[in-house]
């Protein structure tokens, strides 16, 4: 049995499947009681639980092969919950921890990712069999804009127009989380999981308008006003990480993902052709 944590959301459900695709049994703990039908659909066990309860989540840790660590998005309490959790893993025995990172963590100019970082030393002294995954932005996060993009015909880009994002497939990556949470020879490893091209607005604009068979233009999405203060700590991070996205781009290597799936990372262009946007007939193609 394999625990994921945070399994209701796009990650977590994501790397559900794969580990169902493979034929595992997985135990999801989401955040909250309600009906997870596309978990169940996938014959996971559902169950509610609090991860900055670790006391509460011990029990739930028992006879588990290995665990996914997921944390939750923007959330500040990152470092302290993850850390009591991994103790947690220890005492239940868990064969085998895969904690979910990101690219390039050490980037202190991104308080979320220097979160991670504190959470990745503590796992390396926490007495337990290791894995990190560190994927860059997922070209997944870029869908709910797409199709207001295929309709007016612009793609607003809030990290600018100049620098480039190595995005990458969400499949990829629950696929490669499933290759570390059950395949040996890779304890102690951390695996940056990137796309296969860098790529600029103007250029996701180029795909876009290819795909569609419509003109779309990117346009540079100027963030207005201060940076909002840490006690915002959602909005903090994520107006810090695009300013860092601006100035530096994000982008890596496909190298170490190649080689952990032993296939090609999906191009952007086939993430899109796996979607449903408005045509230039104002059709679905």
């Amino acid at each position: 049995m394999i625990v994921v944590t945070a399994a209701g959301g796009p990650t977590g459900s994501a790397v559900v499947r794969a580990l169902w695709a493979r034929g595992l049994h997985v135990r999801g703990l989401v955040g909250g009681s309600q009906p997870r039908p596309e978990l169940t659909a996938l014959s996971a066990e559902v169950v509610a639980a609090d991860l900055r309860q670790p006391s509460t989540v011990e029990p739930l840790l028992e006879g588990a092969a290995a665990l996914y660590l997921i944390w939750p998005n923007f959330d500040p309490a990152e470092t302290e919950g993850a850390t009591a959790l991994l103790a947690a893993a220890r005492r239940a025995g868990v064969a085998r921890v895969v904690y979910h990172s990101v690219l390039r963590p050490q980037a202190r100019s991104m308080p979320h990712h220097a979160a991670k970082d504190r959470v990745e030393e503590a796992l390396d002294a926490g007495g337990l069999r290791w894995r990190v995954l560190q994927p860059c932005a997922y070209a997944d996060n870029l869908d709910g804009r797409l199709a207001d993009a295929a309709a007016t015909g612009v793609l607003r880009s809030p990290w600018g127009l100049d620098q480039a994002q190595s995005l990458v497939d969400l499949r990829d990556v629950a696929d490669a989380a499933a290759v570390l949470l059950t395949e040996d020879g890779l304890d102690g490893g951390t695996f940056e999981a990137v796309g296969p091209e860098p790529l600029d607005a103007p250029r996701l604009a180029r795909l876009l308008s290819e795909h569609v068979g419509r003109d779309v233009r990117a346009e540079d999405a100027v963030p207005e006003g201060p940076v909002p203060p840490p006690e915002e700590y959602a909005a903090h991070c994520a107006r810090l990480m695009f300013d860092h996205y601006r100035a530096h781009g994000f982008t890596g290597s496909p190298r170490v993902l190649e080689a952990l799936l032993g296939r090609p990372a999906r191009p952007y262009h086939e993430h899109l052709a796996g979607l449903e946007l408005p045509s230039a007939a104002g059709e679905l193609p």
